[in-house]
């Protein structure tokens, strides 16, 4: 797990908010705090969607809904003039994209010991940070996958052009 400071707040929300740069990420949870304290659930209301609208979005297997189908609700909650006093998301990887992660990282964990790669999104107090995480399913001594995931978001930052530094 690492800390890591966004430099340019405009850049990066921009990023998340007005693009698809997060779009294949499953978004866990939000809370956004501006007027009111907003709380989204990202957990997938099974009830909600026809088995037939699931596979038609291709979110079979998700526990959660991708950021993208919630990425206009959440830009709809901090729009404005006034910047909201803190923030929270939790994004985690699709089942998909956790298989393919751990193929191209050549990682020796499969997708049945891994519970989610993790990227958690804060602003408070006037400072943007984002940190890694990596869930396990049961007790690991191996860490490796920890340093290999951390990496892979800082490449993902400098892909798209999100300044940071490291604390």
């Amino acid at each position: 797990m690492i800390a890591i400071k966004l430099t340019n707040h405009k850049n990066f929300m921009n990023a998340l908010l007005r693009t698809e740069v997060f779009d294949h990420f499953l978004l866990q949870e939000a809370t956004i705090a501006a007027a009111a304290t907003y709380h989204i659930d990202g957990r997938m209301s099974r009830e909600y969607y026809t088995q037939e609208e699931i596979d038609e979005l291709g979110i079979a297997g998700y526990p959660c809904l991708p950021y993208g189908m919630l990425r206009n609700t959440c830009f709809d909650l901090i729009k404005g003039k006034k910047t909201p006093s803190a923030f929270n998301f939790v994004l985690m990887l699709s089942p998909d994209n956790l298989a393919k992660t751990l193929a191209s990282l050549g990682s020796a964990f499969t997708i049945h010991d891994i519970g989610a790669l993790f990227i958690n999104l804060r602003f408070a107090d006037g400072i943007m940070m984002l940190t890694t995480g990596v869930s396990y399913k049961t007790f690991q001594l191996d860490k490796s996958l920890d340093g290999q995931w951390d990496r892979l978001i800082q490449k993902f930052l400098d892909k798209h052009e999100i300044a940071f530094e490291i604390l």
